[in-house]
């Protein structure tokens, strides 16, 4: 082998071992006594949402708040926390923007029927559309109406247009 694709290799292999220790240096191993406590800590950890992504769970999430939020979990389950007060104290710290399955009250009544209202407006209009274009009728012309266009239409014949 010449020293080119040595190199080549060398280098790629320090690479790999760069990105698989930056990235295991982010996961951040909780210690649990019972099983049930890390089920509990793994269910919370994917029903409560990262406030700085928002669109992942803090399992999910590496943002320093999702890190910071996972560990007061962890404090909370190690402390007897029943699922009650942990989802109480998320709320009450971060609003129910935190959950992924907010609850139905009135201030979440637009997130959670909003898209039916829409889909029933739309429908409504749709239907009203389609209605209307059906009903255009055949109207036909009364015999006054039929003698006034015959008479201007033999005046057209007799006038040609120049």
């Amino acid at each position: 082998m010449n020293t080119s694709t040595v190199s080549k290799r060398l280098l790629a292999i320090i690479l790999l071992l760069f990105f698989i220790l930056s990235a295991q240096a982010t996961i951040v191993a909780f210690k649990f006594d019972d099983a049930d406590k890390e089920a509990r800590f793994k269910q919370f950890s994917e029903e409560l949402r990262c406030l700085v992504c928002q669109n992942q769970s803090l399992a999910d999430s590496n943002a320093e708040l999702a890190m910071d939020l996972r560990r007061e979990l962890y404090k909370m389950i190690q402390n007897d926390a029943t699922d009650e007060q942990i989802v109480s104290f998320m709320v009450d710290r971060y609003g129910d923007f935190v959950l992924y399955k907010p609850p139905v009250k009135p201030s979440t009544w637009l997130l959670w029927f909003g898209p039916f209202i829409l889909v029933v407006i739309g429908l409504i209009i749709l239907f009203r559309v389609i209605r209307s274009t059906g009903k255009q009728e055949d109207t036909a012309l009364s015999a006054e109406e039929q003698k006034k266009l015959d008479i201007l239409l033999e005046n057209e014949k007799e006038e040609p247009r120049s």
